[in-house]
């Protein structure tokens, strides 16, 4: 994704890094052997496995309901509460790893694309500092171009 940053500079930045096991595919590869052995494979259909992950996100929701703006690493949280976001945070990726199984996307190859995707529609030198959506650079140039026509 060109000159941003690198993950040594995110870690320095943030000092906090995912750990390198187990992978995404072994994640899968697990949730896969524990859903057969439970012969719930049956069950596990996209738009099933869409509205098992749609609540797993609102019992997240649950956890930052109600606590305002919630500070990096969440320092104010009690350790039970750190514990039930990594359960719901887990839950939620889980269910979203079967449903990119299920529908045969590679979710770390899509996510990699749509992240060099977002940098293009979202250059980093144009829209630093901003919340905007991208259509709204694209209509701000439009407008831009307007002007300097006329």
């Amino acid at each position: 994704m060109g000159d941003s940053v690198t993950r040594d500079d995110c870690a320095k930045l943030d000092s906090f890094e995912f750990s390198e096991e187990p992978s995404m595919e072994m994640l899968r590869k697990l949730q896969c052997q524990f859903v057969n052995e439970r012969d719930w494979n049956k069950y596990h259909k996209p738009r099933n496995l869409l509205l098992a992950l749609v609540g797993e996100v609102g019992e997240l929701a649950e956890i930052f309901q109600w606590k305002g703006e919630v500070e990096d690493g969440v320092p104010d949280f009690s350790e039970d509460e750190r514990r039930h976001l990594g359960e719901e945070l887990s839950d939620v990726l889980i269910y979203l790893i079967r449903l990119a199984d299920k529908c045969h996307v590679d979710l770390p190859k899509a996510a990699f694309g749509k992240m060099e995707l977002n940098a293009k529609k979202y250059p980093a030198l144009k829209v630093r500092g901003s919340s905007k959506k991208y259509t709204e650079y694209e209509q701000d140039s439009t407008d831009a171009e307007d002007r300097d026509k006329q």
